[in-house]
């Protein structure tokens, strides 16, 4: 018994589960074919980075520590993990931990003075006060298991840094014995950035009068221009809540201004030819991609809040209005002729692109491969409630669609690490090992009817109750209705390769609508729902409003990427 936590078995370097039920190992995750050799640049995919005064190292072997398993419930356990394999003169900074259920596939930095290998009159060495990496003080236990089941109880330290410094993560071991303080360092605290809790690896047991809850890290401010690095440890304590910002373990920061190891205009293109997904649309789509340059031609036109004739757009998109913000002043809208209009809603697959964005991510030690796609049309919304299925007529339809996905590579080896798909009011990381795959390492990415929201397996997934079976479906499937973003793809933007080197499209600076406001007449199209449902399972109104997604009941025009949140900053999950 775990302190009353849970039933559970625990045990340090063991392979097996209690007296009868064995627990594998997880197995470490490869891609489906070997990386290629990337064409030579800087700092991209060497195995170290430099970080300023800092060069670290990213580790992907373990050897587990401790392990805890439920032997009651869904959960299958969490094992903690040690690195090994430390290149001489770096040292750890934390432990791994991972659930037992997936692949072993996670990794943690490890860290060297960079001017280690320069030394100086007057070199300072471990012990002086401004060295960028010193051991800890001692360490304070944070938890222990009170276990004495198969090899021992699991004991956690938080290492006690020197003043100044500021600890990168936690010890783990299956004694009390308290760790040598030469097992990890401290960083400097001007070489850290805050850190914040992010997924939930092991949730506790209110009932529980020893409680455990252990998260995974993550820099606190992210996004193409922050500098925080994901270290890779786990942080526990007791009832921590997502994105809480810690105070005992910070994360690194690069202070290295050229960010030497994000990739160069050649090595870009060879990612995006590497990794570029297939992006499959629902075999019942009318509601097709296009290029913009297609939209444009085909008689897209620009208006302005002044009761004036909508203005012909060029193929560049230079007559747009350019910089700025969204004021509502401007918005763009599709053809008068009814004809026209009609042949711009079904789209061109054949000319269709994804629009990249490159940035750095997690201080630079990272890139993602932001690719956007555009349709002219959003189609109707297809409502479920329960077993029935009712597809509206105008609720969800709006001008002017943009989706996207995002590439996250490792900047230590081109190694795709994970995707996000974007999901309508947000959307979610999966990592590489949860990815379907096609032709070698390209993954696929599945595009919903109508909506076009982006996601990693066929199905439907629906937005809205899950749990009352109400909400609006996203259906996607494989058809023969596809664009290969490896080959179909323009580099719209890669601001940290510096000016002038990718030359952003005009329609890009244009951050204002792609497609009228619209208020729908819902209280109509819901008055039809009410009529389809028998009367012992009818609901009011506006309770069947309450479960419905918000944006079905209006839709501000859309706006274009470099407006998007995530331009900058980091995807919304």
């Amino acid at each position: 018994m775990l302190g009353g936590y849970c039933e559970c078995f625990c045990w340090s370097n063991q392979d097996f589960y209690g007296d009868d039920f064995y627990l594998p190992d997880p197995q470490p995750f490869s891609l489906p074919v070997p990386l290629p050799k990337w064409p030579q640049g800087q700092g991209f995919a060497t195995g170290r980075i430099n970080l300023g005064e800092i060069e670290v190292v990213k580790i992907t072997k373990f050897e587990s520590v401790w392990s805890c398993g439920l032997l009651r419930g869904k959960s299958k356990g969490v094992t903690f993990y040690r690195p090994v394999g430390i290149p001489e003169g770096f040292h750890c900074l934390g432990y791994y931990c991972q659930s037992n259920d997936q692949p072993l596939r996670g990794y943690v930095l490890v860290g060297c003075d960079s001017n280690a290998h320069k030394p100086e009159v007057g070199h300072i060495n471990d012990s002086e006060v401004d060295s960028p990496l010193r051991k800890p003080l001692n360490y304070s236990l944070i938890w222990s298991s009170d276990s004495q089941n198969n090899g021992g109880s699991g004991y956690f330290w938080l290492p006690n840094p020197p003043e100044g410094y500021k600890a990168m993560g936690i010890v783990v071991t299956y004694n009390p014995e308290e760790p040598k303080v030469e097992e990890v360092r401290c960083v400097r605290a001007d070489l850290t950035e805050k850190c914040e809790t992010s997924n939930q690896i092991l949730s506790p047991d209110p009932k529980s009068s020893n409680p455990f809850d252990v998260w995974s890290t993550r820099p606190y401010r992210r996004g193409m221009l922050a500098k925080g690095v994901s270290v890779g440890t786990f942080y526990c304590n007791a009832y921590l809540s997502s994105d809480e910002v810690l105070i005992d373990i910070a994360c690194l920061k690069n202070l290295h201004h050229s960010l030497p190891a994000m990739p160069n205009l050649d090595q870009v293109h060879a990612l995006i030819k590497h990794y570029g997904p297939t992006v499959f649309f629902h075999p019942d789509e009318d509601c097709l991609p296009s290029s913009v340059q297609w939209f444009f031609k085909n008689g897209a036109l620009l208006y302005r809040d002044c009761g004036q004739k909508g203005e012909p757009i060029d193929l560049r998109g230079s007559n747009l209005p350019s910089g700025g913000e969204n004021d509502g002043e401007f918005w763009i809208d599709l053809p008068v002729d009814d004809d026209a209009r009609n042949d711009v809603i079904t789209g061109d697959l054949e000319s269709a692109e994804l629009y990249v964005h490159v940035k750095p991510a997690f201080g630079g030690t990272f890139t993602d491969i932001a690719m956007w796609i555009f349709c002219p049309f959003n189609g109707a919304a297809t409502l479920k409630i329960g077993l029935m299925t009712i597809p509206m007529t105008k609720i969800g339809q709006h001008v002017g669609d943009w989706e996207h996905h995002t590439l996250r590579v490792s900047n230590f080896t081109g190694e795709l690490w994970q995707v996000f798909f974007s999901e309508h009011s947000g959307g979610r990381w999966v990592d590489a090992s949860d990815l379907e795959f096609i032709e070698g390492n390209r993954p696929v990415v599945y595009s919903s009817k109508h909506g076009h929201a982006s996601f990693p397996h066929p199905g439907t997934y629906l937005q809205g109750s899950t749990k009352l079976g109400i909400g609006v479906r996203n259906d996607v499937a494989r058809s023969k209705y596809y664009v290969d973003s490896s080959i179909k793809y323009q580099l719209v933007a890669a601001e940290y390769l510096g000016d002038g080197v990718v030359t952003e499209p005009c329609w890009l600076q244009y951050m204002r609508e792609w497609g009228p406001d619209i208020v729908y007449d819902s209280r109509s199209e819901i008055d039809k729902i009410l009529d389809h449902l028998p009367f012992f399972v009818r609901f009011s109104v506006e309770n069947l409003v309450d479960l419905f997604p918000t944006e079905l009941y209006g839709e501000e025009g859309p706006t274009g990427p470099k407006e998007k949140y995530n331009w900058v900053g980091d995807e919304i999950c």
